[in-house]
């Protein structure tokens, strides 16, 4: 049996959930799009782009996927299995 009390060890395993790994470096990358787009949008970049601020509505994009990645984890958050009697008596499952 570990120490630590099951609620800590929920709250970790939704926390290293993949899903909000990846939502929030998504938000990360989207806010530095983001801001990247609306600071720095010179004549030539428009040039380039046809007008188009990639930097802004990319950053945009990635906000909005980390808002579904996080959305996720939060309307089906990870339930563990929990140890089985068998398993407690035996030892099994614990390392």
């Amino acid at each position: 049996m570990s120490a630590q009390p099951r609620g800590t060890d929920r709250k970790a395993d939704v926390l290293f959930d993949i899903r909000t790994v990846i939502g929030g470096l998504f938000a990360v990358y989207g806010v530095v799009c983001l801001v990247w787009g609306l600071v720095s949008f010179t004549d030539a970049d428009r040039a380039k782009t046809g007008g188009i601020n990639l930097n802004l509505w990319s950053g945009i994009g990635m906000l909005a996927l980390s808002a579904v990645f996080i959305g996720w984890t939060l309307a089906r958050p990870l339930h563990p299995a929990e140890p089985t009697a068998d398993a407690a008596t035996t030892g099994e499952g614990e390392e």
